[in-house]
């Protein structure tokens, strides 16, 4: 009987259901929107640290684990290397630098990191081959700088980085792609650790002189499970560093928790607004009814099927916004440029819809209780 009910309202008055969907509609885009890009700004700035092919990672002791500010000399490798527990280490360092073409392109910036070929932090090669020298003029290249630049296998690439007050340029050719590896929201590219040393910025020009500095060192363990135990291991057989997992790591880049926490806050109070909206559009529609509703406990209706007879119209109205809301957003992020970091995944895509369809009938709660109030005689005027 109330599905009965709630099914032909829905019909008889379906241009108003209808108009009420796409304003559900419109809040599931903005919510879906928000989370896609609250993961793409995420994923631009740790995907490569997220997807780091190593337990742990080294940072200079009092840094705060940040990428810019640690400096680790080379020289402690091998001592990294004695410790029990410890299966392979590999240097990572990590600067900015931009891709100028001759043809015309605008300059692309990237973020320019050196690894050592077969050791931690060398990203894995999906096209094309890996690095096979530690000196070499060769680079990989991640699937984001091939998106937004037509760069094939075996291109020359002029890197532009300025060292003392000159502009250096540096020919390097691409010998292979990788899959999404951006850090600092820009595309990375992957050249050997030496050659990384050569070629980066530095406030004065010096190439070749002195110890081989890395920004922080990769560690692969012989237990990956037992990350805390050897990360207090290792601060006590090597001095000056300090040893965090990946998700330590990548939370404590400049800006993550910042902008994480802003749009999330921001998606909350789009929920917010969810609930407010979808209550007052029940509310309303009750109050517009109460003589139907006192007319149908007049003849025998249960309050029961009544309430139910509301729920069952929140739940479809919703449903029917939620999905046009999710077929709209899907379009939208296929139309957008690819430099705009949008991102949705299936647990981001699950998790706000989840929560939409939740708003509904805790929106709906008021227009629910008004209508298990409503008297038969008072709502028929006698």
């Amino acid at each position: 009987m109330a599905l009965y009910l709630a099914m032909k309202e829905i019909w008889r008055n379906k241009g108003r259901f209808f108009l009420f969907s796409l304003v559900i509609a419109l809040i599931t885009i903005l919510v879906l929107f928000i989370a896609a890009l609250a993961q793409g700004l995420a994923s631009a700035n740790k995907e490569y640290l997220e997807k780091l092919n190593a337990d742990l990672i080294l940072f200079q002791k009092n840094t705060d684990y940040s990428t810019t500010a640690s400096r680790v000399g080379r020289n402690l490798i091998n001592n990294v290397r004695r410790v029990p527990g410890v299966v392979d280490v590999g240097p990572i360092g990590f600067s900015n630098a931009t891709i100028v073409f001759a043809d015309g392109q605008a300059p692309l910036d990237i973020s320019l990191i050196g690894v050592e070929p077969g050791r931690p932090g060398m990203p894995p090669v999906l096209q094309g081959e890996s690095l096979r020298t530690s000196r070499g003029y060769q680079a990989v290249l991640d699937k984001n700088a091939i998106a937004q630049r037509n760069i094939q296998i075996g291109d020359e690439i002029t890197i532009k980085t300025i060292q003392g007050s000159q502009d250096e340029f540096t020919k390097i050719r691409v010998v292979g792609f990788t899959d999404g590896r951006q850090y600092f929201y820009a595309p990375s590219i992957f050249v050997p650790f030496e050659t990384w040393d050569r070629i980066r910025p530095q406030p004065v020009a010096q190439r070749g002189q002195g110890e081989l500095i890395a920004n922080v060192l990769a560690v692969q363990l012989e237990q990956p499970a037992e990350t805390d135990s050897m990360a207090l291991l290792l601060q006590s057989r090597v001095t000056d560093i300090e040893a965090v997992d990946r998700v330590t790591a990548y939370e404590a880049t400049p800006g993550y928790q910042a902008q994480q926490s802003t749009l999330n806050t921001q998606r909350a109070f789009t929920l917010l607004i969810g609930i407010l909206v979808i209550g007052g559009f029940f509310q309303i529609q009750t109050l517009q009814k109460v003589p139907q509703i006192g007319v149908l406990k007049a003849i025998g209706t249960s309050s029961h099927s009544v309430a139910v007879s509301v729920v069952v119209q929140i739940i479809v109205v919703t449903i029917l916004g939620v999905l046009l809301g999710t077929v709209g957003t899907v379009a939208l992020t296929m139309a957008l440029p690819t430099g705009i970091p949008i991102v949705l995944t299936g647990n981001t895509v699950l998790l706000a819809i989840a929560s939409l369809l939740l708003i509904g009938p805790i929106g709906g709660m008021v227009s629910i209780r008004l209508a298990l109030q409503v008297e038969p005689l008072r709502a028929l005027g006698m």
